[in-house]
C-alpha cells in the first residue's frame, strides 16, 4: 500500500510537460532573452538556450529545424519563404532602437546627425569628421579633422536590416546603390560579429562610428548620437522615442512592421520591434509534443510576465496591443493538426 502510495505521488508531482529549448539568431535582444530565460526557468521545468549569432543564421538554423525557435529583428526574406517546410508564426518581444555610437578622442559632446550624413558616412562620402555636413550640424562643437572609421556588420544581422532599412528611407541614393537587408554589399568599413563585436571595436578605435542597440552603448559607456526625426527633431534613443514610434502603428496580423522612419515630433527615427520565429505545426522531425507546449509556455511567458525585465535593461515593453496580437498568434501553433494547449 506504501509503495503504491508513492508511485501515486510521483505520478501527481510529475509535470505535465519539460522541455529543454533551443533557440538562436539576433544579438539585437540578447540581453533581454538572456535574463527573461533564466527567470523564467526558476518557476519551470523547462530550459531554454539563446544563442546570440545574428538574425540572418538564426532564420538559416529555424530552415534547417535545428532550433526550435529564432531571434530576428526583420522579417524572413520574401525570395526565401517557400523555402521552409512548413508555415513560419512570427511574434513581436520587445522594442529597441539602433542608435550610431562614436568614438571620437576629445569629444564628449552628444552629436547631431541626420539620416542623410549617416547614409553619406556609410557610403564612403564623408571620410572625416570635420566635414563640413557635420560641422554644419554640430556648430558648437570642436571636431578633429580625424579619419572615419566605419564599423558595420560582417554576419548576417537583424540589426544590420534595421539600419539599412532606415537608411533606405531617408536617402534615394542608399536605396539604389545598397539596399536593405540583413547582409548588403558595404561600401566602406570594417566588419564585426554581433553588436557587442560593433560595440567593442567602436570603443577601442578613435574615430569610429558604428550603429549598435542602444543597450550595447549603455553598457559599454559608449558616446552615441541625436537623430534627425520626419518632423526635423533631434531625438536621442530613449523609452520615450521608442513608444512615440510605435504608437504611429498598429501591429499586423502578420505580427511583423516596420517603425523607422515613424511621423511623429517625438518619434526616434531608428526605433525597431524585436521577434521570434518559429514554426506553426510543431510536428516535424524528431520533435514531441511536449517540446510543442514547452515552446507555446515559453513564449507566452516572454510576452507577458517577462515583460517586466524590458525597462530594466534598457528595452521597451510592447504595447498592450501587440501583446495581445502576440499571444493570438502563439494560440494557433498546432501539433498534429490540433492545438497546442
Amino acid at each position: 500500500m506504501k509503495k503504491i502510495l508513492t508511485l501515486a505521488l510521483m505520478a501527481v508531482s510529475t509535470p505535465a510537460f519539460a522541455a529543454t529549448l533551443t533557440g538562436a539568431g539576433a544579438s539585437f535582444p540578447f540581453p533581454l532573452y538572456s535574463k527573461m530565460f533564466a527567470e523564467y526557468a526558476k518557476g519551470s521545468d523547462n530550459t531554454v538556450n539563446y544563442q546570440s549569432v545574428g538574425s540572418g543564421a538564426g532564420q538559416n538554423q529555424l530552415l534547417s529545424q535545428t532550433v526550435d525557435f529564432a531571434g530576428t529583428d526583420v522579417p524572413i526574406p520574401a525570395e526565401n519563404v517557400s523555402k521552409y517546410p512548413g508555415k513560419v508564426l512570427t511574434i513581436p518581444t520587445a522594442l529597441g532602437a539602433v542608435v550610431p555610437s562614436y568614438n571620437i578622442p576629445g569629444v564628449d559632446a552628444t552629436l547631431k546627425f541626420t539620416g542623410r550624413v549617416l547614409a553619406d558616412i556609410y557610403l564612403g562620402k564623408i571620410k572625416t569628421w570635420n566635414d563640413a555636413a557635420i560641422t554644419k550640424l554640430n556648430p558648437d562643437v570642436r571636431l578633429p579633422p580625424l579619419p572615419i572609421t566605419v564599423v558595420r556588420r560582417s554576419d548576417g544581422s537583424g540589426t544590420t536590416g534595421v539600419f539599412t532599412d532606415y537608411l533606405g528611407k531617408v536617402s534615394s541614393e542608399w536605396k539604389s546603390k545598397v539596399g536593405s537587408a540583413t547582409s548588403v554589399n558595404w561600401p566602406v568599413g570594417i566588419g564585426a560579429r554581433g553588436n557587442d563585436g560593433v560595440a567593442g571595436a567602436v570603443k577601442s578605435t578613435p574615430g569610429s562610428i558604428g550603429y549598435i542597440e542602444l543597450t550595447y552603448a549603455l553598457q559599454n559607456k559608449i558616446d552615441f548620437g541625436t537623430v534627425q526625426n520626419r518632423a526635423g527633431k533631434f531625438v536621442k534613443a530613449s523609452k520615450a522615442g521608442v513608444n512615440a514610434a510605435a504608437a504611429t502603428t498598429v501591429l499586423p496580423a502578420s505580427g511583423y512592421v516596420s517603425i523607422t522612419n515613424a511621423p511623429g515630433e517625438n518619434s526616434y527615427p531608428i526605433s525597431t520591434y524585436t521577434y521570434v520565429i518559429f514554426y506553426a505545426e510543431q510536428k516535424y522531425g524528431n520533435r514531441t509534443e511536449a517540446q510543442a507546449r514547452a515552446l507555446k509556455d515559453a513564449l507566452n511567458y516572454v510576452v507577458t510576465k517577462g515583460q517586466q525585465f524590458n525597462e530594466a535593461l534598457d528595452y521597451v515593453e510592447l504595447p498592450s496591443n501587440a501583446a495581445t496580437r502576440a499571444r493570438s498568434i502563439l494560440s494557433t501553433m498546432t501539433f498534429g493538426g490540433k492545438p497546442v494547449r
